[in-house]
């Protein structure tokens, strides 16, 4: 069975990049990580380690084990969290992580009214796009992952489904995907007014994350044309800037545009264009009551016009 401290020690490691860095970050004796590091491959019968200039990085199967042993240990460490909640030994805490339009809207207000109802939870926030999320969701950093999922409705077969590999997740938002352009109706280079992908196949474009970013070129494809992409940045408010400037065109899901409008973009719903947001959790239900909680506030917040509790 392979030793947990070994596996701290080999995590660390792969985190801060040398032994004496992992060393520093332990409070170990440098040689001490070395001794744990050999005694692993000693357990394991593979080379974890090689050397790389004065330093040393991961071997393919060093890499796999860090990656399985990241995900233990936050198993690990998520348990004795709970536990110690459960006999009274900590406050009640839950950790969440979201993507930054959630961040600029409904967190802020979901974390609001869960303090006026539950003063002594401690509630953590961490930004994080929904790859890394659900990440630090399997490994046990999180409670909950806020994550989102495009769809298009005249061409996918179904809604989409994020539950995969242990996770289960709710549905807290259905929204509109918006193209956006200046607000007189020019792109910047003479494009038409008239709202519609295919008016502007001739523009420049800005691109978001690399998932959204896909969704545009499909979305122009399925319009007939491949966008020419001009711009990339993750930051919504830049997005709107650089489109209000005159400098291209853009899609944005109505989250950003809840979240900071600039006065000088025009954004209009694209016909069956939408983006899924979900709230993420891990392992077999049921889950603990500020887990529970603070879903249902989203639930609400997200959605004020609904009946959500």
């Amino acid at each position: 069975m392979l030793d947990v401290t070994r596996l701290r020690v080999l995590v660390a490691v792969a985190r801060h990049g040398s032994v004496t860095a992992a060393a520093k970050a332990l409070n170990y004796a440098q040689p001490s990580v070395s001794h744990h590091i050999a005694r692993l491959e000693a357990e394991t019968g593979a080379r974890l380690l090689q050397r790389a200039g004065r330093g040393v990085r991961l071997t393919e199967a060093g890499r796999l084990l860090a990656e399985r042993a990241e995900e233990i240990i936050g198993r690990l460490d998520a348990a004795e969290a709970e536990l110690a909640a459960q006999v009274g030994l900590r406050e009640c805490r839950v950790r969440l992580a979201a993507f930054p339009s959630a961040l600029g809207t409904i967190v802020p207000a979901a974390a609001a009214r869960l303090e006026a109802e539950l003063p002594g939870m401690d509630l953590m926030l961490t930004e994080a796009e929904p790859p890394e999320a659900l990440r630090m969701l399997r490994a046990g950093y999180v409670d909950v992952a806020l994550v989102f999922q495009h769809y298009q409705q005249d061409a996918d077969p179904a809604p989409p489904d994020p539950a995969d590999d242990g996770t289960r997740g709710r549905l807290l938002l259905d929204e509109p995907v918006h193209l956006v352009t200046k607000a007189d109706g020019q792109a910047g280079n003479g494009s038409l007014p008239q709202p519609g992908l295919a008016a502007y196949a001739d523009s420049r474009w800005i691109a978001g994350c690399e998932r959204c970013r896909s969704y545009l070129v499909r979305q122009c494809g399925a319009a007939g044309f491949t966008p020419k992409i001009a711009f990339t940045t993750d930051d919504y408010v830049a997005v709107q800037a650089l489109v209000a400037a005159g400098l291209g065109v853009t899609t944005l899901p109505g989250l950003c545009l809840r979240a900071a409008r600039h006065p000088g973009i025009s954004a209009t719903a694209l016909p069956g264009a939408r983006r899924h947001v979900f709230a993420m959790t891990y392992g077999e239900p049921p889950d603990p009551a500020p887990t529970v909680r603070l879903i249902e506030v989203l639930a609400r917040v997200a959605n004020p016009d609904s009946q959500a509790s």
